[in-house]
């Protein structure tokens, strides 16, 4: 993760923005100017870390924006922390060192970074250990908070999950409006066929084992098999596998959404699917409970 490309920079810039954070009355009127701190960054529960290339990146974007920042800051974490590793309860990841004022403006930013991705990390590690020993993988969807997608996506990863599309551009998947305002799955196919640009692979989304037979005979590459039972998954994979992609002799990709929790994902994955799709990685995830703790330097 590159916290120094422009987008992120950005998406920090917007948060510290958003939050005054470089007029924080509090700080200016309680904290001397000079006062250094140490401040601890605690897990509060046990989780999966993501984020804690954030923090650094966070303080050099305030001191940009303040302008008047003279003072260093030092980021301190054990070898043993990055992003992936599960934390335990009661366990430091990392200090920081920098002048007081400078810290408790940017704490709320710094946390609201962590305890969001660590949250989403933490919940698509359990999904992935769910489907342990099968060759399913867990996916992730768009639906992640308005401007933070590439920091939803990475967490993900951290989590050990795997991207599906960063956005539009990123594939060709027919979904049941387009198939509506195509009149159907089988011209929205021969249109994709004909219009889709370079090779990108066409998956098509479908509701039932009718809609599967259409996609399947008529040029469908990957597989959408959208809320459907895991006994209807295991039939849909089943003639799947006696698919191919025309002029590849590639086997069809299957992926199954829609409805999918912890307590049922098990179940899809020994369907046989390849991929299953999880919106709730993103869309309804609890943040991790963690805190910092700020003393005089």
């Amino acid at each position: 993760m590159d916290w120094n490309s422009r987008r992120l920079t950005s998406i920090i810039e917007n948060a510290l923005v958003e939050d005054r954070a470089t007029r924080d009355a509090t700080s200016y009127a309680c904290i001397d100017p000079n006062q250094r701190a140490s401040a601890t960054i605690i897990a509060k529960q046990d989780c999966i870390l993501a984020g804690i290339g954030s923090v650094a990146r966070i303080l050099d974007v305030y001191a940009a924006l303040d302008g008047a920042v003279t003072a260093h800051y030092e980021v301190t974490t054990h070898p043993e922390i990055f992003d992936g590793i599960r934390l335990h309860k009661g366990q430091s990841i990392a200090v920081v060192r920098h002048n007081g004022r400078v810290i408790l403006s940017c704490e709320r930013v710094i946390l609201n970074f962590l305890q969001r991705m660590s949250g989403i990390a933490t919940l698509t590690r359990k999904f992935v250990e769910a489907v342990s020993g099968t060759k399913a993988r867990i996916l992730d969807t768009r639906k992640t908070a308005p401007g933070l997608r590439v920091v939803d996506k990475y967490a993900v990863r951290c989590g050990g999950g795997q991207n599906h599309r960063l956005d539009l551009s990123d594939g060709v998947l027919i979904k049941n409006n387009h198939i509506a305002l195509a009149g159907g799955i089988v011209p929205a196919l021969e249109l994709a066929h004909r219009n889709r640009r370079g090779s990108q692979p066409i998956e098509v989304e479908v509701r039932n084992l009718e809609e599967l037979d259409l996609a399947l005979t008529n040029g469908a590459e990957a597989i959408l098999l959208d809320n459907m039972s895991p006994e209807d998954v295991r039939r849909a994979v089943e003639r799947c596998s006696k698919a191919v992609v025309q002029g590849t002799g590639n086997r069809v990709v299957v992926e199954c959404s829609g409805g999918i929790r912890l307590e049922n994902v098990r179940a899809y994955a020994d369907a046989g699917v390849d991929f299953i799709s999880v919106g709730l990685l993103t869309h309804s995830i609890h943040a991790v409970d963690m805190s910092m703790r700020v003393v005089p330097a």
